[in-house]
């Protein structure tokens, strides 16, 4: 591979790396899922980088790993706190005067009835 090439494939790979970040900030996961297939190909295109040029791209990849981590984290707690409120709507708990946890479903849908 020439010299040109892994030049233009490490400032390609630069400049992804700030669009994946800034996709990553906005939340914008569909633009994220879309740059990865992209950023596999030029980071194969890097082979005989200059060392320094290469840790610099792999600080801005751990940067950007933290910020993706930290997106799915809120991601499952979002869907975790979801299927909690799901769970609530579902039943009635409550404790006996010894402690003891009961659980009641509910049978039907609540619905709220408008009365004039």
């Amino acid at each position: 591979m020439s010299k040109t090439t892994t030049l233009r494939a490490h400032d390609a790979l630069d400049d992804l790396l700030d669009a994946e970040r800034a996709a990553l900030l906005a939340g914008d996961l569909d633009q994220i899922g879309r740059l990865v297939t992209q950023k596999e190909s030029l980071v194969a295109d890097l082979h005989g980088a200059d060392v320094s040029e290469i840790e610099r791209l792999q600080r801005k990849m751990a940067r950007n790993q933290v910020l993706l981590d930290r997106a799915l984290l809120g991601i499952r707690s979002v869907a975790n706190r979801l299927g909690s409120l799901r769970r609530i709507r579902r039943s009635l708990e409550t404790y006996d005067k010894d402690g003891r946890k009961s659980a009641f479903d509910s049978i039907g849908e609540s619905r709220l009835e408008k009365r004039a």
